[in-house]
């Protein structure tokens, strides 16, 4: 179950409101590449493409794994069932809204 105020306590920590020149990042290249916080330069950020704010260097590692992806058929209609599922979901919505 979440938690409102258990989960983000990480970034509560590091982020430090009082002072923001006491934050500190968890995330390094060698020593600890999984850090989920990572400060980035002001010159970091302009030298992106496009300036953009959109950073990602964490790696998602249930797509690293190719070898072991399921067939295209089997994707194919895991997608059909999500959508059919949701569009059921907006029809009981709709039913209800109705009433």
């Amino acid at each position: 179950m979440y938690k409102l105020f258990e989960d983000p306590q990480d970034f509560i920590q590091c982020y430090h409101p009082q002072n923001r020149w006491e934050r500190t990042e968890t995330w390094d290249a060698e020593a600890h590449p999984e850090g989920r916080w990572r400060a980035f330069s002001h010159d970091e950020i302009l030298a992106r493409d496009k300036t953009s704010l959109d950073i990602f260097w964490l790696k998602d590692k249930s797509l690293v794994d190719l070898d072991n992806l399921p067939e295209p058929d089997e994707l194919a209609a895991e997608i059909i069932e999500n959508l059919e599922s949701g569009l059921a979901r907006f029809r009981e919505i709709a039913t209800a809204l109705e009433r």
